[in-house]
């Protein structure tokens, strides 16, 4: 097959899949599982948003006034991660460290502790599970945490991976079911005007241009390349957000579930890993790739988690990351068709990710197998900023 332009098309395949982070290896892992052909186009798979991730499985913590339909594909997504983690384990044979103590949110002034009352409020009319602590009980759940606490909330349906791990399992799922990893740049989207033989897209297929010049064709392509995804499908209201992240390494059992906190309003978390490591962030900077780790990014974590738990001070400093997370005007990802016939989005994930990996795979497998969207995520249609 040949490309408008007159190009052979390198491979064929059912589906090309844009983007080797979470939501790209998941998409082509359960695509793959279908009996499709897939093909995973990466220069670096798993090293950019989902690299630096916490992994935190939080829609519960992460609840907020104006983001219900969020919430609720959230909950979705959760409800769905021991199957997906447990099939995942199986295939793999990467143990991904999913943990399920989870989340206890600290209030470390008295008007912190108002605003956690209030969203605890909120959180009850949503019939959500949530515990309201003393300082004295948040203590008694981690004895690291400082004397000063006024007191917090525990979500206990919340619950966090390790995304690296996460990353090494899905590669080895997509792999067993014959998907191939092509770590080469995607540089352009091009529709065809003739069938994809054995594609199970619509209409002529679609093909994608590489950096090294190939070009491949499928009947379906899925654009999950993140903060990226613009430069494939201009128009697509993805733009990156900062963050900066740091990685701590201690003795295990330093902290036993997820602390997220409040001081003096400010925002951080700390994610404690079964080998010792602590993943502590992040800043929220609308900076566009700005890939500097700043020395005041740096100590404003260092200095609101100190305030909380007062011992990382004694821990080692083992990393420092930037990511960029791919956020959308209405904080929902992109899932469902966009551009020329055949492409679909599965981008703008923000902060959720790695939460909304199962309900993402399993929205794109839907739509490629001509199922339609499930209901859950109607709501993430791409179109519904052009209406």
């Amino acid at each position: 097959m040949s490309d408008p332009h007159g190009a052979r098309a390198d491979l064929v395949c059912d589906v090309v899949v844009v983007g080797g982070g979470v939501a790209g290896l998941s998409v082509a892992w359960r695509t793959a599982r279908q009996g499709m052909s897939v093909v995973v186009v990466d220069p670096a798979p798993g090293t950019g948003a989902t690299h630096a991730s916490a992994g935190m499985l939080a829609p519960v913590s992460e609840v907020t006034y104006t983001e219900e339909p969020l919430l609720r594909l959230g909950l979705a997504s959760l409800a769905a991660w021991p199957g997906f983690r447990a099939e995942l384990d199986d295939e793999s044979g990467v143990e991904v460290d999913h943990r399920r103590e989870g989340t206890l949110e600290i209030a470390y002034s008295s008007d912190d502790m108002a605003y956690f009352d209030r969203l605890a409020a909120f959180e009850e009319t949503l019939g959500l599970r949530v515990e309201r602590l003393t300082g004295r009980e948040c203590r008694a759940l981690e004895p690291m945490l400082s004397p000063a606490v006024r007191g917090g909330l525990l979500a206990r349906d919340d619950a966090w991976i390790n995304p690296r791990r996460l990353v090494r399992a899905l590669l080895a799922a997509v792999q067993r079911w014959d998907g191939e990893i092509l770590y080469d740049r995607a540089t352009e989207i091009v529709p065809l005007g003739v069938g994809v033989g054995g594609g199970v897209g619509v209409g002529g297929g679609v093909g994608v241009r590489l950096g090294s010049g190939e070009f491949l064709s499928a009947g379906h392509v899925v654009v999950a390349a993140g903060s990226w995804s613009p430069s494939l499908l201009p128009g697509l209201p993805v733009r990156p957000v900062k963050g900066q992240i740091l990685r701590l390494r201690g003795p295990q059992g330093f902290l036993t579930r997820c602390v997220r906190g409040l001081v003096h309003g400010s925002p951080v978390y700390l994610v404690p890993r079964g080998d010792g490591e602590i993943t502590l962030g992040a800043t929220v900077e609308e900076l566009a790739f700005d890939a500097r780790v700043t020395a005041g990014g740096v100590y404003e974590l260092l200095r609101d988690a100190r305030e909380l738990v007062p011992g990382i001070s004694e821990l080692e400093l083992a990393e420092t990351t930037v990511g960029f997370r791919p956020g959308t005007p209405d904080n929902l990802p992109l899932i469902g068709p966009a551009g020329p016939p055949g492409v679909l989005a599965a981008t703008g994930h923000h902060r959720a990710g790695v939460l909304l990996a199962p309900v993402t795979a399993e929205a794109v497998v839907a739509l490629v197998t001509g199922a339609g969207a499930p209901e859950v995520v109607k709501s993430c249609d791409p179109g519904r900023f052009s209406r």
